[in-house]
């Protein structure tokens, strides 16, 4: 899924909390959930800036309600501009949350994922281990950063990650829950 931030721009500038308001509230009416696990790519070709303010009640608004009521929309942000791409992770950075933004190539595939902003602590560890494996379950990842903490603290961890839309949990047909990062090749940090 792709949807295009260009109409809620003025002159290339996403700018506002009235109009992050607008755009968030088309945004959720164009959204089609899909039956399984899928990206929905927020497109902000031909956008030169974004104010904090308008992430906030526009970009951030759609991925919170997105990820809180629609378990299979996972929102990143694509094709940012430099200016757009450091407004957001300022403002992330400064709120202690994050999001995943990444290049769009003419076919639609990602690349350049990137998780913007700021995650910490056990988060952030987990985060890493699950990038680093690829694909893994609690068990495995807890093995792999060498914590002994309760698997149900693991699971935790990665499930809160799967609520902010930065992993996504992978069906199996098990009790065992196993979980990918919602983009391949995704790293943190600008």
């Amino acid at each position: 899924m792709r949807l295009a931030m260009k109409p809620y721009a003025v002159n290339g500038v996403l700018a506002g909390s009235l109009a992050g308001k607008r755009a968030f509230a088309d945004l959720v009416s164009r959204t089609i959930v899909p039956s399984q696990p899928e990206v929905c790519f927020l497109d902000f070709r031909g956008i030169e800036v974004m104010t904090a303010s308008f992430a906030r009640d526009g970009v951030v608004a759609y991925r919170n309600h997105a990820r809180s009521l629609w378990p299979t929309v996972f929102p990143v942000a694509a094709n940012t501009a430099w200016n757009v791409r450091e407004e957001l992770a300022t403002w992330l950075d400064e709120v202690g949350d994050g999001f995943v933004v990444c290049d769009l190539d003419g076919a639609g595939r990602p690349s350049n994922a990137t998780l913007v902003g700021r995650l910490d602590g056990k988060q952030l560890v987990a985060l890493k281990g699950v990038i680093e494996l690829g694909e893994t379950d609690a068990a495995t990842l807890a093995q792999h950063i060498g914590e002994s903490v309760a698997p149900t603290a693991w699971n935790n961890r990665l499930s809160a990650l799967v609520t902010k839309g930065f992993l996504i949990e992978v069906p199996t047909g098990s009790r065992i829950k196993r979980y990918r990062p919602v983009l391949e090749g995704l790293r943190y940090g600008a």
